[in-house]
């Protein structure tokens, strides 16, 4: 951990995997068309990677396959100015088994938007940073 005189506090990797695996609401960064395009998902750490379900010919489901992604989750407490950001960088890749897929998607927690989203993608991170914010030392 690396503190400054800002308040900020740069996170050690395993600290980085312990917050990545606190929630279920992140946010996956990918590229559509030469553009950045990011994605709130409901997710979940399973052995050492970020599995998202997503739903069958989705912008999303179609720009991830195979692909460099971006994936972040935080926690902000505006009331007391604190708060901490994971970002993970990996190669995301479509869970094409049934019964790999089947057994993660029992793993997930249920999805907020509406429809139908049986399809896998699974991250394993290559690259993990973190930071977390407070009152300045």
């Amino acid at each position: 951990m690396i503190n400054d005189s800002e308040g900020f506090e740069a996170l050690v990797e395993e600290e980085c995997i312990t917050l990545l695996g606190s929630s279920e609401v992140g946010r996956i960064a990918v590229t559509t068309g030469a553009v950045p395009a990011i994605f709130p998902v409901n997710y979940r750490l399973l052995d050492g990677q970020i599995v998202i379900r997503t739903g069958h010919d989705t912008k999303l489901h179609r720009a991830s396959e195979s692909a460099v992604v971006a994936f972040e989750v935080d926690h902000v407490d505006p009331v007391r100015h604190e708060g901490w950001s994971v970002l993970a960088v990996g190669v995301a890749r479509n869970v094409n088994d049934p019964a790999v897929a089947a057994s993660l998607r029992d793993r997930l927690p249920p999805p907020w938007a509406p429809g139908e989203r049986d399809d896998v993608i699974a991250i394993v991170p290559e690259f993990v940073s973190g930071r977390r914010i407070g009152p300045a030392a």
